[in-house]
């Protein structure tokens, strides 16, 4: 018998505590040698500790040769506050773990199943790895304009189609916060040989209350790519991917994040992590418990504004999704007559609030374990003044020209990596109906692209953008953010 893990321990942090204890005086990088030679004017704004605490993960927080573990020992506690195998930390965001989660279970020109509503990181993996996409269309609501996780039988089909897929990866949750349903997909995907990754990006809070949807190695997924900066307690870019089972190779998953992942890694956002699954370890239950609660509340109280319409059951049926995250407030102001862009904008200019996902037609507020009733009532108090001022704003709301399901989904004419690095040119967008796409184009955030290089514009996917854009919409990675011209492969 091993001995049980004591939760009680950071550490990351611990090592951290005995670094400044010990005083260590380093002649390594970081050049501000923890902060005597950083500019008083950003040591004002970021404050001293940030310097003090930025060391080296080797030769500094541990020695040369790593002999005290420490990584390595909170990985293994991550790993087992989860019910994963192996637990791997990176401080380069989900973007990265994803990547690297693909690359371990196929190859170049190799195919994996990948659900289309899937982040501009997965398609960023398929232009950097030559994968060929086998693309599941999302199940997708007509009325309510909104896309959500296909289920098993779409990964059964796939598959059926393309039975030498080496794998499968699924989106759970969605931006959204609307689920799929793992198990079911696990169970199809398993019985066919094929291992399945979750980029479960929004998900770091699920394995710590049975409240919350189902957590993916609670499903049975073979790899699991969480951002702890986005649920959970950690500094932006902190992300873990969590192996279980043995249809992926650990060392070979590990060889892939190295490959692609920083040789300096920031401790700081290591200690984060470590810290967070010790609280939730500890105190998720609780804690998450009172977030799902005051969810509830909040709902119900936004439910009594004019104008607005919470989602919830909504969103939840056999051809949507399977199960919702109710931290994810998703709010519909179509009644106000009034666009998300637009009410987003607003209500950050004068009520100071940042708001999470806006839309043509909804805006949506996350909370988490670090909410209570002061923030809710900072949220309601802007949300009840937003109606009062929804005719002014409905001058800024000019209609976005959603297509229909069909006229959303295009082409596939191309590998991504081809198209990509294809020789390209720019042409009007009002010219690019029946071009490839040698970019992407994607709405930030969610940040799932709408164009994928590869695929075949269409007239009605311009439409959509152009009116987008004219309402509101940001395009980040376009190569013009006004959509007057869109990046082609040559013909």
């Amino acid at each position: 018998m091993g001995t049980k893990p004591d939760h009680s321990r950071a550490p990351v942090l611990e090592a951290l505590a005995a670094y400044h204890r010990r005083g260590y005086v380093p002649f390594t990088p970081p050049g501000h040698k923890q902060g005597r030679g950083t500019d008083p004017r950003v040591r004002e704004v970021l404050g001293a500790e940030v310097f003090g605490s930025d060391v080296l993960a080797i030769a500094g927080l541990d020695d040369r040769t790593s002999s005290g573990r420490v990584l390595a020992r909170a990985e293994e506690l991550m790993a087992d506050a989860v019910a994963a195998e192996h637990t791997f930390f990176t401080t380069c965001g989900s973007s990265l773990s994803v990547k690297s989660a693909m690359l371990a279970v196929t190859r170049p020109h190799h195919e994996l199943l990948v659900s289309r509503d899937a982040h501009k990181s997965v398609v960023s993996g398929l232009v950097l790895s030559g994968i060929k996409p086998v693309w599941i269309d999302p199940h997708w609501d007509p009325d309510l304009h909104l896309a959500h996780p296909p289920g098993p039988d779409d990964y059964a089909a796939a598959h059926d189609a393309c039975p030498d897929a080496a794998g499968a990866l699924v989106t759970s949750p969605t931006p959204y916060g609307t689920c799929a349903d793992l198990a079911g997909i696990v169970e199809v995907c398993h019985a066919r040989g094929i291992p399945v990754i979750v980029d479960e990006a929004w998900g770091a809070h699920l394995p710590f209350h049975p409240d919350l949807p189902t957590w993916a190695m609670d499903a049975g997924a073979d790899v699991c790519v969480t951002s702890v900066h986005k649920m959970g307690g950690g500094l932006e870019q902190g992300s873990v991917f969590h192996l279980r089972g043995d249809r992926v190779d650990a060392r070979r998953l590990a060889a892939c994040a190295d490959l692609l992942g920083t040789t300096s890694p920031n401790v700081l956002i290591f200690a984060a992590m470590d810290g967070w699954r010790r609280q939730m370890a500890e105190h998720g239950f609780r804690l998450l418990g009172d977030a799902l609660a005051l969810a509830d509340k909040v709902r119900a109280e936004i439910g009594m504004i004019p104008g607005l319409r919470v989602h919830r059951e909504e969103f939840l049926g056999a051809d949507l999704a399977f199960e919702l995250d109710p931290l994810q407030l998703v709010i519909d102001v179509a009644e106000l007559g009034i666009s998300g862009y637009a009410a987003g904008d607003w209500l950050r200019d004068h009520h100071r609030i940042n708001l999470h996902v806006c839309d043509h037609r909804r805006i949506s507020a996350q909370l988490s374990y670090a909410d209570n009733d002061a923030t809710a009532r900072v949220l309601l108090r802007a949300l009840r003044d937003l109606p009062k001022h929804a005719h002014g704003l409905a001058r800024r709301s000019p209609p976005v020209q959603v297509p229909a399901p069909a006229d959303m989904r295009l082409e596939s004419a191309m590998l991504p990596r081809d198209a990509f690095f294809a020789e390209t040119e720019h042409v009007p967008a009002d010219k690019a109906a029946g071009r490839i796409a040698a970019e992407m184009i994607t709405p930030y955030p969610p940040g799932i692209p709408v164009v994928l290089p590869g695929e075949r514009i269409s007239a009605a996917v311009v439409d959509y953008l152009r009116s987008g854009v004219a309402a509101g919409m940001v395009l980040p990675d376009s190569d013009d953010a006004q959509l007057r011209v869109i990046r082609v492969v040559v013909d």
